[in-house]
């Protein structure tokens, strides 16, 4: 049965941050996603995670100081990404956290062949420095229609790059919501990278809605992760159109709501 956690960038957001944490125990998720918590002391998140006996999962990396959505493959700004990510390092191990996702940032067409060459330099730096403090990295492919330009947008591009930097903590974080948009066949190509992927999330599209009110069938797709050997958790990523709570139906079978 899959395990699911909370992000709680997307979900409880009727609630201020440091509020969701005890608002998605409460509702049976047993580990939560923070985005982009670094408005909160490290100290008090810990606490809350701790009172309410959860698993706290990943965090992204910061944006940009002008809200650009990463910096990882954003050539001539390599210092300022190594700043971004070690700020993302230090929160996330203060908070017993596990993972980063690392915010590849946007990249007009032009610049892409450059780019490459950055991220692949960037993130080897950074996985040697996560590695010795037991987290891994992800890319997360971004569908180009919410977020155009984004340098990764495709699963077999993320792997070319894992293939290159060749540091065996970082992975991919399959979103379902963000395959579908941009290439579909959502379960064979997960199946096909399954050994490359550190964390899944899920959404309704084409509006990334709560998952019942989607074009994908996740009464079909959460058995079939099972069935082919995903142990990891699967995070909940969507617009829940009002009270969180209310959108919970999908999670009923699974103590959750």
């Amino acid at each position: 049965m899959p395990r699911f956690s909370a992000n709680l960038g997307h979900l409880f957001v009727e609630y201020p941050l440091i509020g969701r944490i005890g608002a998605a125990a409460k509702a049976g998720f047993k580990a939560i996603e923070l985005q982009l918590p670094y408005e909160l002391p490290p100290s008090a998140v810990k606490a809350e995670i701790e009172k309410h006996g959860l698993t706290m999962l990943n965090i992204n990396s910061p944006q940009g100081p002008a809200g650009e959505p990463g910096l990882a493959a954003v050539a001539g700004r390599e210092k300022e990404f190594e700043a971004l990510f070690g700020k993302a390092l230090d929160y996330v191990v203060a908070i017993g956290g596990t993972s980063i996702h690392v915010l590849s940032g946007v990249v007009p067409p032009h610049e892409r062949p450059a780019a490459e060459r950055v991220i692949v330099a960037n993130l080897q730096r950074a996985a040697d420095l996560a590695a010795a403090r037991n987290i891994f990295l992800m890319l997360e492919p971004l569908n180009q229609r919410d977020r155009p330009d984004y340098f990764v947008s495709r699963i077999e591009h993320i792997a070319g790059i894992i293939a290159k930097v060749g540091r065996p903590n970082l992975k991919i974080m399959y979103d379902f919501y963000h395959v579908q948009v941009m290439q579909g066949d959502v379960l064979k190509r997960m199946e096909a990278h399954l050994p490359l992927i550190g964390h899944v999330q899920f959404a309704g599209p084409p509006s990334r809605s709560a998952p019942q009110k989607g074009e994908l069938n996740y009464e079909v797709i959460f058995p079939a992760i099972d069935a082919m050997g995903w142990t990891g958790w699967v995070g909940a990523e969507y617009g829940p159109g009002g009270a969180t709570v209310d959108s919970l139906g999908w999670g009923k079978p699974y103590g959750i709501g």
